[in-house]
């Protein structure tokens, strides 16, 4: 299956409020991480979502389905099938989908010799319609609908479902108007519950503890695959499953993904991490930028910069405003250090986090634009970092989420260039 990192675009553009920020480098108290370092991760200490929560999210996109008059929602393998019915499953040309009617009982449509593949990781109660090769799944997805008293009306479509899927079921039946599901499937997974934001805690606690252990590894003359391996590694050992190790050294660190340059730790180099795993299917995604050996003047002062735009994410984030004001708010204080202006180079070409979870990216965004009210329960990566093309670059990145009290990080803030973990 595709990861996040396969998938580098991202959205919108529409005014938004410039948030007031904090000149100079003196930083305030970072918010408190909910897990001390002290303690090792450990993914054996944290459950999967259970059967019950997953059947009450069922239960609160179908109410919100009978409140907006549709009919049913159709979900293809993903992050999304998995969220609601534990599925755990690829796409492939062979139509495997699942459809929660607005009423009833779900039902799950998938090739016959699959069957007892996509069984082991359904979770809820779901009827299975299983499909031979000579037969035509969009079939049994329209009558799995007219047996459940469906027999017109909308039917929306969760936001990633392939064209040939929808275009299927239409020519099988005419009688139902197929439409974005995607404010239903916000409504349900743009808020974490707690056992997702202990899932989420203890894999960014596996990531820093890896990164860590690999900060203290790095020799002169290694690769980016000799670093990538050993934080691999190190997730492995804690009981993560890695998902990315995204390693760029010297110029290459000042393209936010890397070059095809071959690349090479020596005196002086700018070493950039970027890693992820997943503990049941929820992620983390931290960045760390350091330089082997002695740093220069160049290079302290765009990573303090750095690091006062994450803490100006945070200061910024309050229960109610627009997600796209964060980015704002560093945006301008980056222009006034002198870099930019906007998305320009140098500067940050990159919004300054986005949504995560389930998957890797996920709205909302904190972008320019995108006027998603902040509220309890959201989570984010925090990652506004710089680039000068031609030198370096300088990205630190952290995940939080936002509590009623104000936001919450899952791991402490860099505290300096030479104590970066």
């Amino acid at each position: 299956m595709t990861t996040r990192r396969d998938f580098l675009s991202a959205a919108a553009a529409v005014p938004a409020a410039l948030l007031a920020t904090r000149s100079g480098f003196a930083a305030p108290p970072a918010p408190a991480a909910a897990s001390a370092a002290a303690n090792p991760p450990d993914a054996a200490s944290v459950a999967p979502i259970g059967t019950a929560e997953r059947e009450a999210r069922i239960a609160k996109v179908q109410a919100l389905m009978h409140d907006q008059r549709v009919a049913a929602l159709v979900i293809e393998p993903g992050a999304t099938l998995e969220y609601f019915t534990g599925i755990e499953w690829r796409r492939s040309e062979r139509t495997t989908a699942a459809v929660i009617p607005a009423r009833g009982q779900p039902f799950v449509v998938t090739p016959a010799f699959e069957e007892p593949s996509v069984r082991e990781s359904l979770k809820v109660s779901a009827e299975v319609r299983p499909w031979n090769e000579h037969e035509n799944p969009f079939e049994r997805i329209v009558g799995g609908l007219r047996d459940r008293g469906i027999k017109r009306g909308v039917v929306a479509v969760e936001p990633t479902v392939r064209y040939f899927v929808v275009d299927g079921i239409r020519r099988v039946s005419h009688s139902y108007r197929l439409e974005s599901g995607d404010a239903l499937v916000r409504a349900c997974r743009l808020i974490k519950s707690p056992a997702e934001l202990a899932l989420m805690q203890v894999a960014n606690d596996i990531t820093l503890a890896a990164l860590r252990k690999t900060h203290a590894a790095v020799r002169s003359g290694m690769r980016p695959v000799d670093l990538a391996e050993l934080v691999n590694a190190a997730t492995v050992a804690l009981g993560g499953k890695p998902e990315f190790a995204l390693v760029l050294l010297n110029e290459a660190s000042a393209y936010p993904h890397g070059s095809v340059q071959p690349q090479e730790v020596r005196e002086g180099s700018v070493i950039l991490m970027d890693c992820g795993c997943t503990v049941h299917g929820y992620q983390s995604d931290i960045t760390r930028t350091w330089v082997y050996g002695e740093a220069n003047a160049r290079q302290r002062t765009v990573w303090s910069t750095v690091k006062r735009g994450q803490e100006i994410v945070l200061e910024n984030a309050r229960l109610g405003v627009a997600v796209g004001t964060l980015d704002d708010a560093v945006r301008h204080f980056y222009e006034s250090r002198g870099f930019g202006p906007g998305y320009k180079l140098p500067g940050l070409p990159h919004r300054a986090g986005h949504g995560i979870g389930l998957d890797g990216h996920e709205p909302p965004y904190l972008v320019h634009g995108d006027e998603t009210p902040l509220a309890a329960g959201m989570c984010f990566s925090d990652e506004p970092g710089l680039y000068v093309p031609g030198e370096f670059g300088v990205r630190l990145e952290d995940c939080w989420h936002m509590t009623a009290e104000g936001p919450r990080s899952f791991t402490p803030l860099a505290r300096s260039l030479d104590a970066p973990i």
